[in-house]
């Protein structure tokens, strides 16, 4: 599939089909891809949990779940919960902090406050977006969420992850069951004269030209 119509392609999915499995070919090529992410220094300061057995992702729900709420699944989590295969993406800070102290970068005192954007969840965020579009590739459809910082906790015991690793994030794949309505279908797609601010913020929408326009497409 050519990158522009993956582009194109590429939305979030909150139905997911139960009975149709991700094929291990389109799991290993979406999780190549999320390790072809930038990240700054080459330090690749990420790690990913994959969930493709039905008592991993019941920890993982199960984790994520108020333990005294008899509430049953809303929508969404009925829907999303039926995913085949749930990556966790996690960052780790500290590989980052032990890179930037190198000869090459002399960031000895590993202080983090040299990183008012904590790059370590940056790039793990970037790894998650080439997962998306990967699983478009693929023939899949992907989600990204979060997980309630209140669960983050039981989510770190359910699958043993080390204190060191922040969750970034969830991306679930699998096959789309149908089309709802989310966000994209009741909020506009900002425009790019918008979004893309030449020279200036709030400069008037000149391109590189000069010319009035959004530039080159």
């Amino acid at each position: 599939m050519e990158f522009a119509e993956v582009v194109r392609r590429r939305r979030m999915v909150r139905r997911f089909d139960p009975d149709r499995p991700v094929p291990p070919a389109a799991l290993e090529a979406v999780l190549y891809a999320a390790q072809r992410a930038p990240s700054a220094g080459f330090s690749q300061g990420w790690d990913f949990v994959v969930l493709v057995e039905d008592d991993d992702r019941a920890r993982f729900w199960g984790a994520t779940r108020d333990p005294g709420s008899g509430a049953p699944p809303d929508a969404w989590l009925a829907g999303v919960s039926a995913a085949p295969v749930l990556v966790l993406c996690l960052s780790d800070p500290d590989t980052y902090l032990d890179r930037y102290a190198e000869p090459d970068k002399g960031w000895a005192d590993r202080d983090p406050a040299r990183w008012p954007v904590p790059y370590w969840d940056v790039d793990t965020g970037m790894a998650a977006m080439l997962m998306l579009l990967a699983a478009v590739d693929q023939g899949l459809g992907a989600l990204f969420f979060g997980v309630p910082p209140a669960r983050h906790a039981d989510v770190r015991q359910a699958h043993r992850i080390p204190d060191n690793r922040r969750i970034v994030g969830v991306v679930a794949l699998g096959h789309e069951l149908r089309r709802t309505e989310g966000s994209s279908r009741t909020r506009r797609r900002r425009e790019v004269a918008d979004v893309v601010h030449w020279g200036s913020f709030g400069s008037a929408d000149h391109g590189p030209s000069g010319e009035s326009g959004a530039g080159p497409v």
